[in-house]
């Protein structure tokens, strides 16, 4: 099946070229109906889940659900929660699906339509979803901890203590630059301000419910649903009447400093007060937006504008300076495969699942979902008249050389959309801004929809901040038991996940780290490697769970963790080399370059490791059996 997805889409990527080479530049704009590629995305990933999902369940990682999960074993009410699969669920695909999945294809528009969606659908059922189920799969067979403890584990301590440094590394990166996009939609948004901040009070509310009402998930979701929809109208109604708009006018200082107490917070109070029920709720907000832009998609039938392919294939575009290849695999990341999941699938959710069976569902289901919400994305973007995608997310005097270069990229509908929402869109770049607009321009075509346009708009910049926050708080969560993690080696007592004053240290610590970055926006200069280090975490991940599969003797299976592993690592220090020595040193910007070389160091440490342990395994031929009756090759404590 997996030789048959890949040769129906590398054919229609054939065909598709050619086609649009024999029919000239022209033609490239009458592209498919967009209800058309909804369709073929949701039987793509329904029957991944159905086959291929059940192969690496059943085959690849054989789940026992008879195996005593860490969330039973070392339960204690904090950390360690038995949680029902659908609101694990939930708490996951809100932890994972942050600015990514929103952003990334969004950005990655710039090559046309058929590279990003290309690359969503193969990366995610391939390597994403299987990245996320097999990381989750290692973190429970290890206790619930994180990616650097397995890698001690399952190669060697150094490996382990470097893998460590650079998952913490990445980690303060990714909540920089994600809070950084989060303050950039909120400040000064009163409305979009005022719902972020009315579902912690709602998800306290339903965490209370779901801890001391037995089978209290129900009635919590209603009462959760009904309130974030009263204060969703309710907060838009008291925006504009400026009754309550001067509480919630905040600037980005004040932001700045707000969501890095909010991460302090949730990382500090126990999972199910806070974090999860938030993630859980706004799940529903997240999941309701998306359908609701299929449904307008299916009523309003939008055909694809972008170009499949555009000029820019070979680099020199305005939005991403790089050729299609290798840069499309670190421009989209969430969606298709993202190392920060492993962060997540390593820290909160393997703490929580109740059995090894849900793993698929869990895993495997919510990086499918978050595929489909990056193809909603790149929907949204490729919609709008690419005149209009450029003159938004390139710099004023980038789009005046693209138009003077290409004068069919003339802006068309802009002048509307910057008339009925009263701000000046030209030059906002970033991809958010390009996808509010997207998702409003499809929105104002429903019947009576039209004058509720600026509506559409400061609802999709909120839908985009709620996204952002929810992978704040997991992210914030983590990074404190990774602190926790490594100073336990010098002071054993921070070994004690219950310890009060090694919670608030290590939870203060961390945020202020990240925090400060936020407040000083110095991590705005450092974003361009995020995408280059998440990948780099991805491939990281898989090599390292690889490894654990060897061990634990899985044989011909093991390829289809470690196939997607080692592709990564190829086509990121690729991408990793173009960025360093083509684009960071010949522009005299030597702290990125310096920065982006430390991380690939820190990899090939971690990745040298990883081979030699894969050449002992290889060797070993005689088997043993571990304490639950399964053959392995070595016997270790998990």
């Amino acid at each position: 099946m997996k030789k048959l997805f890949l040769t129906l889409c590398l054919t229609l990527l054939t065909e598709q070229k050619a086609w649009a080479a024999e029919n000239g530049f022209r033609q490239y704009f009458e592209g498919i109906n967009a209800l058309t590629v909804v369709f073929a995305s949701l039987c793509i990933f329904a029957i991944a889940y159905r086959f291929y999902g059940l192969f690496i369940a059943n085959k690849v990682l054989r789940l026992d659900a008879n195996r005593t999960t860490p969330a039973i074993k070392y339960a204690d009410g904090h950390d360690y929660v038995k949680t029902d699969k659908n609101v694990l669920f939930g708490h996951h695909f809100a932890a994972i699906a942050a600015a990514g999945p929103l952003v990334g294809p969004v950005l990655a528009a710039q090559f046309g339509f058929m590279p990003g969606a290309l690359w969503i659908l193969i990366g995610c059922v391939l390597g994403g979803a299987v990245h996320d189920m097999v990381v989750i799969f290692a973190s429970v067979r290890h206790k619930g901890e994180s990616l650097a403890a397995i890698a001690e584990r399952e190669i060697d301590p150094f490996t382990g203590t470097i893998a460590g440094f650079a998952v913490l590394f990445i980690l303060l990166l990714t909540l920089s630059g994600l809070s950084l996009a989060c303050v950039s939609a909120m400040h000064n948004a009163p409305w979009s301000l005022f719902i972020v901040a009315i579902t912690m009070p709602i998800a306290i509310l339903m965490g209370l419910i779901m801890h001391y009402k037995q089978n209290g998930v129900k009635l919590a979701s209603i009462i959760g649903i009904l309130l974030l929809a009263a204060g969703i109208i309710a907060g838009h109604d008291l925006m504009q009447k400026d009754a309550l708009g001067w509480m919630f006018d905040w600037n980005k200082d004040t932001v700045s400093v707000a969501i890095p107490l909010y991460g302090f917070i949730a990382s500090v109070l126990p999972v199910w007060l806070l974090l999860v029920p938030r993630d859980y709720l706004s799940t529903y907000l997240k999941i309701g937006t998306i359908l609701m832009l299929a449904l307008g998609i299916i009523f309003v039938r939008p055909d694809i504008m972008m170009p499949m392919f555009t000029p820019f294939d070979q680099g020199g575009g305005p939005v991403i300076n790089g050729p299609v290849l290798p840069f499309i695999f670190i421009t989209i990341a969430c969606g298709a495969i993202s190392g920060f999941h492993a962060i997540i699938g390593t820290g909160t959710t393997p703490k929580m699942i109740g059995n090894e069976k849900e793993i698929l569902f869990v895993g495997y289901g919510a990086m499918l979902t978050e595929g489909f919400v990056a193809i909603m994305a790149l929907i949204a973007a490729c919609t709008m008249m690419p005149g209009d995608y450029f003159a938004i997310n390139a710099s004023t005097q980038a789009y005046q050389n693209l138009l003077a270069a290409h004068p069919n990229f003339a802006v068309t509908d802009l002048p509307y959309y910057e008339q009925h929402i009263g701000i000046d869109l030209h030059g906002r770049t970033g991809g958010a801004v390009s996808l509010a607009v997207g998702m409003a321009h499809i929105f104002r075509n429903l019947p009576f929809m039209d004058h509720l346009v600026a509506y559409w708009y400061n609802f999709a910049v909120m839908f985009e901040a709620v996204f952002i926050l929810t992978a704040v708080d997991a992210g914030t969560r983590v990074g404190r038991f990774f602190l926790q993690e490594m100073l336990g080696k010098v002071m054993p007592k921070f070994n004690d996940k219950e310890w009060l004053p090694g919670i608030i240290i290590t939870s203060a610590v961390f945020t202020f780290l990240w925090g400060y970055l936020v407040y000083t926006g110095n991590i705005s200069s450092i974003w361009p490697l995020f995408g280059l280090s998440n990948q780099l975490l991805a491939a990281c991940a898989l090599i390292v769970c690889t490894t654990l599969l060897l061990r634990l003797n899985r044989g011909k299976y093991t390829l289809a963790v470690a196939i997607p592993g080692i592709f990564m690592v190829i086509v990121t220090f690729w991408a990793g080399w173009l960025q360093v020595f083509r684009q960071y040193l010949p522009q005299g910007q030597n702290l990125l370059a310096t920065l982006g070389i430390i991380v690939m160091l820190l990899m090939i440490v971690v990745l040298a490791g990883a081979f030699r342990k894969w050449l002992k395994l290889m060797r070993i031929k005689n088997c043993i059996k571990d304490a639950y009756g399964e053959e392995v090759k070595i016997s270790a404590v998990e």
